[in-house]
């Protein structure tokens, strides 16, 4: 077999999918009990606030965007300080994220509820701040669903900065979990397969993907989901790159598949269509010249696996 490491680039595909990238030095080992309440102590620190699928932003006159907050804005604006997370310490200071409530009603005029979705594809922050979105909102979206033991059934209280629940009752304790998901480019040389959601919008087709289960590596994850989607047969299958997706908290995983053979039985219960692209056409998808289909965005990684198939010599 040989050893690939040292022919690698040395910035990973991984690197250009949105909210990767994330520079905060999450001091894994140093958390304490108390390290939220240190770092609110600290007149640096700087609060991102999400809540619903939504992160609050401060615009200016120009159309910039903030997304956050001193300690003393994000109370004013409502915040639940007492279910804040610690997400570790960036370049100006500690940085933690903190539930809120993102009704735009209750907002001033200047701060505006913007889903996770749009702050990435409209770029209304840098990527290292989106990075630190996909952090945040997986955490606390974690402790949302996690408010009780899995164990036993009574309350559990969080622990070690937002990164362990421990039970009240009988002692278990609960670490944040990242749900798996294989996204996959079926392939041959010179096609590949996209299908279309029915939540798509319309004339966008992308990459298969599906859960990963217990006791499946990931190519074989990639295998079954891309027989189950379009009942085509897969051979090789390579990874490509990652990407943090916090809807809820999944870790998207990008992988290529050779394609053995050409029959597509779709699976239109899942999906609403299944088929295959020739080269030229999803080059045209990409630039947005097609008539009527198009790729997902570039922050996507469906976009990333799309693009680096299509543009191979």
């Amino acid at each position: 077999m040989t050893f690939r490491l040292f022919d690698a680039p040395q910035a990973e595909a991984s690197q250009f999918v949105g909210f990767a990238g994330n520079i905060i030095d999450r001091q894994a080992e140093k958390r304490s009990d108390d390290s939220t309440a240190q770092a609110l102590a600290d007149p640096t620190t700087r609060l991102l606030l999400v809540g619903n699928g939504r992160i609050l932003l401060r615009f200016n006159g120009n159309g910039a965007a903030g997304g956050k907050f001193s300690l003393d804005d994000a109370s004013a604006l409502g915040a639940d300080i007492a279910g804040a997370v610690l997400l570790g310490t960036g370049p100006d200071g500690p940085v933690v994220a903190a539930p809120v409530a993102t009704e735009s009603d209750a907002l001033p005029e200047a701060i505006k509820a913007v889903d996770y979705r749009s702050v990435y594809m409209q770029g209304l922050i840098d990527p290292a701040d989106l990075g630190e979105l996909a952090q945040g909102a997986s955490l606390l979206a974690w402790h949302a669903n996690h408010l009780f033991c899995g164990r036993c059934g009574k309350a559990t209280e969080m622990r070690a900065g937002g990164y362990k629940r421990a039970c009240t009752a009988c002692g278990a304790e609960h670490f944040p979990r990242t749900d798996p998901v294989a996204i996959m480019l079926a392939v041959t040389r010179d096609r590949c397969i996209l299908g279309r959601g029915r939540h798509f919008a319309p004339g966008m087709y992308s990459a298969l993907a599906g859960f990963i289960e217990p006791g499946e590596t990931i190519e074989n994850a990639v295998r079954r989901e891309t027989l189950e989607e379009s009942g085509i047969r897969l051979g090789r299958v390579v990874y490509h790159a990652s990407q943090p997706w916090p809807f809820p908290y999944s870790l998207m995983i990008g992988c290529f598949g050779e394609a053995l053979n050409d029959d597509i039985d779709p699976d239109l219960a899942e999906l609403e269509d299944c088929r295959w692209f020739e080269r030229a056409e999803v080059l045209a998808m990409l630039e947005r010249t097609h008539e009527t289909l198009f790729t997902p965005p570039p922050g996507a990684i469906a976009h990333h696996l799309i693009r680096a198939w299509a543009e191979q010599r």
